[in-house]
């Protein structure tokens, strides 16, 4: 089973890595680093990546896995990126996404009527590309798979993981992540944050 991680200039590492360590060791996974080019790409935290093929070379998917990135604009752009989404789309098992990777799926015609989710701060941005927006932390539409923000690929990865080899395979892998989520504070949404800290977040996104 071949697994794209996609590579782009500023994906988000934690999108990437957190579905990567969960799908990624199961014996029947090959996992490859797909990007334009062999090149090594740079999360936005500066985190370097060396891809492993090319889009180019791996035409056929069997999983596509999409980290989303604070420079979602310049991603959208990337007519390459985009275009490899669209085209292998078609023959995989399962196509999904992390956080604004959402958006790269939506610009490729993937999601156009379908339901899906995406960080917070892009909502509305993704149901302008066509999508239908809602706010659950996975949701699955037929052979694609949204996660919502940055954290939420883990748990993506889980429910994906037990789609693919049972759930049992996904429990044990969970338990030997020690995935036991306990954070210190319940600002984890908008919902929860309140109006103070979430004027304060929206105010260092935009720097």
């Amino acid at each position: 089973m071949d697994i794209a991680f996609v590579l782009y200039d500023k994906f988000t590492a934690l999108d990437l890595v957190g579905p990567y360590e969960i799908l990624a060791g199961n014996p029947a996974a090959t996992p490859h680093f797909v990007a334009a080019g062999r090149g090594t790409v740079r999360c936005e935290s500066g985190l370097p990546v060396q891809p492993t093929t090319t889009f180019a070379e791996l035409d056929r998917p069997d999983v596509v896995v999409v980290p989303g990135s604070s420079a979602w604009r310049t991603a959208l752009d990337d007519e390459e990126l985009v275009s490899w989404l669209a085209a292998v789309h078609p023959n995989t098992t399962w196509t999904t996404s992390v956080c604004t990777g959402s958006l790269l799926l939506a610009k490729a015609g993937i999601l156009t009527g379908k339901r899906a989710t995406t960080h917070w701060t892009v909502r509305e941005v993704l149901g302008e590309l066509g999508a239908e927006v809602v706010t659950d932390r996975v949701v699955f539409d037929g052979k694609v798979v949204t996660g919502a923000g940055v954290s939420a690929g883990i748990d993506m990865g889980l429910r994906l993981a037990a789609e693919l080899w049972g759930e049992d395979t996904a429990k044990i892998t969970q338990l030997l992540l020690e995935y036991d989520p306990q954070p210190p504070f319940d600002t984890g949404s908008p919902e929860k944050a309140g109006p103070a800290l979430l004027a304060a977040a929206l105010k260092a996104l935009k720097g």
